[in-house]
């Protein structure tokens, strides 16, 4: 059906499911090399294609005249969402499938992208390198061209997931081995490894991770921390968090690191616990140079228990200062825990109120519902400074706080 591989080549998903659910084949040929279109979609790295051409049917693991398959398609292009997307609907796969895939996988992750593109190609000119970001997880790849082909260095992930589908307990050092050779925390093998080893919700894991903190190099430190706090994050959604309140552990690494990205996952990690020791952690670092340090400073102090306020004035003051900060991001910060505070001090108002005039809008936004949290009549007037919204940024919910508030009043009048 030409209308459909059209609409493929042009990347418009809703055409394709439009015409697959008028009847058209998902395991239509593309009239050109013989090939399902479903191969178009994976060499174009076009995962809502492909998941509109998999819901509908499209067979991942039928067997190309190559000898490959859609599915392995995927793999040799180095590209983890489209290969997780393509398994999603083919759970589980036959044994012989699974081990030629988790081998493919392992081949391709050991030879690395661009030995494995100059392999493939034959060519020994210039790489083209493209950095390509997942707009809907935040993580990034790179992109690398030779010729007429493409690949993503993404193996490493796609390895790691699938060993993980299949029940493969990967040694921790090498999984450790796999993230650090793309040193970022958003490049997508960092995420996944860190994603992988934070669902092993063991102590064992949980001991190597806190080791891995002694490490000279600051990358293995910072996946240590980055470790640590997917532990302790855990899987929050089905109530399995046992690391939940173990922050204070890192105390000695945290008051002891040098390297402010590190710090900064460090601190982040002992938010969720409610030790003493964590706030005075915290205020140490309220004039740290980095603004990301600054900014979860405010996450360190305690601050209410069933409404009593448990806050330490060098504590609340400390807060007043970062709402002054020279960063939105800290300031941002410092409001929303201004917001909360349940405190009768009239300067955490007024801080609030201030903080309504700000230049960021998302500021403005956190000030204006944090006075109408805290009951401050002065939320009515301030709600006007928030200004204009951007009609392509989804509903904030807390623009309805000043309503509530105004219902609150009537309801407490009416009694």
């Amino acid at each position: 059906m030409r209308e459909l591989v059209a609409a493929v080549r042009r990347g418009d998903a809703d055409e394709v499911r439009a015409l697959l659910e008028s009847g058209a084949d998902p395991d239509t040929l593309d009239g050109t090399d013989g090939l399902p279109v479903l191969c178009l979609a994976v060499a174009a790295y076009d995962k809502p294609v492909a998941e509109a051409l998999i819901e509908a049917g499209a067979a991942p693991l039928r067997r190309l005249p190559d000898g490959s398959t859609p599915l392995l398609r995927a793999v040799d292009g180095g590209s983890y969402a489209l290969t997780n997307a393509l398994l999603r609907h083919r759970v589980p796969l036959p044994l012989p499938d699974r081990e030629e895939l988790l081998a493919r996988a392992r081949t391709r992750a050991e030879a690395g992208a661009e030995a494995e593109l100059r392999r493939r190609t034959g060519l020994t000119g210039p790489v083209e390198r493209v950095r390509v970001v997942d707009e809907e997880v935040g993580w990034w790849c790179e992109q690398l061209t030779l010729g007429e082909l493409t690949v993503r260095d993404e193996h490493r992930a796609i390895l790691t997931s699938m060993e993980a589908r299949y029940g493969i307990r990967t040694p921790f050092d090498e999984l450790v081995e796999r993230a650090l050779a793309h040193p970022d925390r958003d490049h997508v093998v960092w995420s996944d490894v860190v994603f992988t080893l934070g669902r092993r919700v063991d102590e064992e894991t949980w001991q190597w991770s806190r080791d891995l903190l002694n490490h000279p190099g600051r990358l293995y430190r910072l996946l240590a921390a980055d470790l640590l706090l997917s532990l302790i994050l855990g899987d929050i959604a089905k109530g399995d968090a046992p690391f939940w309140d173990r922050g204070r552990e890192f105390v000695p690494w945290a008051e002891q690191e040098q390297d402010p990205e590190v710090l900064a996952v460090l601190l982040h990690a002992m938010t969720h616990d409610s030790a003493p020791e964590i706030e005075a952690v915290g205020l140490a670092y309220l004039t740290h140079p980095d603004p990301a340090v600054r900014a979860l400073v405010p996450e360190t102090l305690e601050q209410s228990e069933d409404g009593r306020s448990l806050v330490r004035p060098e504590s609340l003051t400390a807060v007043l200062t970062l709402a002054r900060d020279e960063d939105p991001g800290v300031r941002e910060a410092a409001c929303r825990w201004l917001g909360h505070y349940r405190g009768s001090e009239p300067e955490v108002g007024d801080a609030l109120v201030a903080l309504t005039r700000d230049e960021r809008q998302p500021i403005r936004i956190c000030a204006v519902s944090g006075l109408a949290y805290r009951d401050d009549p002065r939320c009515v007037e301030a709600e006007h400074r928030i200004g204009p919204l951007d009609p392509e940024l989804p509903f904030d919910e807390r623009l309805m706080d000043v309503w509530r508030y105004q219902r609150r009043r009537e309801d407490a009048e009416g009694s």
